[in-house]
């Protein structure tokens, strides 16, 4: 069994001065990204909070233009954070990547083709069964995924109590627990967020390591021939299971020849402000 990454800190980084140090580290950059040495997905259920979390980070206050070519907003934005620039890219609020709306292609296609150096999952302490469905979708298509377990304050006022250091482990990423808009647990995420895409934390995803045995057949012949047609598309297997499963986006991409263009299609281009 893989051994998954944990979000234990050492013990001088647990301290309240050094949270304040590696927030004192955070330079907020908003729309000014120019140029970027990381990019940062952020996807969540919807009322998660994940729009809380970025505009604390970003500096932003309002979404600022569409994805190209849809009518769907999208917020982008980044950040300075311990001399390393980060472009943070806000996906749709989605409950599933299967594809069945726009949102979820939107947000399914950046985390799968985009290949964002991070993916930030935020989920709601207080709704955690729910939230996990998603969280386990994205980590099915990334290795480099944090948990940021959101609205903690809630959770606590509600009597409940989560166990991050054993959810971590059981999911093989890391999860940092936030209450973000009173700011609580952000220089954690920031410093994971960090450590992940530098490649300092290596994330361990639990994923079903075998497929039923009906199912391999079909599998390892379509996965084949994937990747003889597409030789760099990313994580042809999941591809191939989508396929399987009847995922008409992809199967439309497959048939017209475009499945091999999707990555740039998916890739960060301008947004125009507002």
């Amino acid at each position: 069994m893989n051994t998954p990454a944990t979000t234990t800190l050492p013990a001088h980084e647990t301290c309240a001065s050094c949270s304040v140090y590696r927030a004192a580290n955070l330079k907020k950059l908003g729309v000014n990204m120019a140029r970027w040495d990381y990019v940062v997905a952020l996807a969540g259920n919807p009322n998660t909070g994940k729009s809380t979390v970025f505009n604390a980070l970003t500096g932003l206050r309002q979404h600022t233009g569409n994805w190209p070519g849809k009518t769907v907003m999208r917020a982008e934005g980044g950040f300075d954070y311990d001399g390393k620039r980060f472009k943070m890219v806000d996906l749709p609020g989605t409950y599933s990547l299967l594809s069945t709306s726009l949102d979820e292609q939107i947000a399914r296609d950046f985390i799968l083709f985009g290949q964002p150096d991070v993916t930030i999952v935020v989920a709601d302490a207080t709704r955690l069964e729910r939230n996990l469905n998603l969280v386990l979708q994205v980590l099915e298509i990334t290795d480099r995924a944090v948990v940021c377990l959101n609205l903690m304050d809630e959770a606590r006022r509600h009597g409940l109590q989560v166990d991050e250091r054993q959810l971590a482990r059981d999911l093989g990423v890391p999860v940092v627990p936030t209450a973000a808009r009173r700011g609580e647990g952000l220089p954690e995420l920031l410093q994971t967020i960090r450590d992940v895409a530098t490649g300092k934390t290596v994330c361990r995803p639990q994923r079903l390591e075998q497929e039923p045995p009906a199912l391999q057949p079909a599998l390892a012949s379509l996965l084949a021939r994937l990747k003889a047609a597409y030789p760099n598309l990313p994580n042809a297997r999941w591809v191939a299971m989508r396929l399987l499963a009847g995922d008409d986006h992809l199967a439309k991409a497959l048939r017209s020849g475009e499945l091999g263009t999707l990555t740039n299609h998916a890739q960060l281009a301008p947004v125009a402000t507002s």
